[in-house]
């Protein structure tokens, strides 16, 4: 081969090469590439011991959240099996937390929750059990968390109820990155792994 067409090769063996090395140094491997659903807006509930929190106790954490009745017989059981395998694959994370809702807050006053909490084996100290008013933990389905049509919010709050079986998955400033269904299995598997991946992204700093 001539001398020419080697230095040719040579060439744009390096042009690729340069190429390729800008491109991976301009890729953020700290962020996922889940996309921002919604954002979830400011509220207040009551834990199953009794303390109130708000958006600002979970602020830098990623969370899941979910929405069920201690009273139900259905699809709820299933769910909260299917999420305490998340919550066991993430006992020991300080910056994970779960956060499951009551829908039927007339029924779940705290001592239910904290009964209900004890049956699952949950970590209240990371897995918090909520209630407050109907109207807000409605909302809070819907137009923050989307999991249900805020559209149903126009109706009458009293003929109400939300049965949901999915979950949704919140990062640490506060967006929702995912909804996943708490019935299937791998649905399950890939909330497991977002949450690895949103772990790794940094939150963000007030402008």
């Amino acid at each position: 081969m001539k001398r020419k067409t080697w230095l040719y090769l040579v060439f744009f063996v390096l042009l690729f090469g340069a190429f390729y090395a800008f491109l991976y140094a301009t890729i953020d491997s700290s962020k996922s590439r889940l996309p921002v659903l919604n954002i979830v807006k400011p509220f207040s509930f009551e834990k199953q011991d009794g303390q109130w929190i708000s958006e600002k106790d979970v602020a830098g954490k990623v969370y899941a959240a979910a929405f069920f009745f201690t009273t139900c017989e259905g699809i709820c059981p299933k769910m909260n099996r299917n999420m305490k395998i998340v919550f066991d694959e993430f006992k020991n994370e300080n910056d994970f937390l779960i956060l499951s809702h009551t829908v039927d807050p007339e029924t779940d006053n705290i001592a239910r929750l904290k009964t209900y909490a004890d049956s699952l084996g949950a970590d209240t100290k990371r897995w918090w059990f909520l209630t407050g008013s109907k109207d807000n933990l409605y909302k809070t389905a819907r137009e923050s968390y989307i999991l249900d049509d805020p559209k149903n919010n126009a109706t009458n709050i009293e003929e109400q109820f939300i049965h949901t079986q999915f979950f949704a998955l919140i990062d640490k400033n506060g967006q929702v990155r995912g909804i996943y269904d708490g019935l299937k299995k791998a649905e399950v598997e890939k909330l497991i792994t977002d949450i690895k991946d949103l772990l790794k992204e940094k939150t963000l700093q007030p402008a």
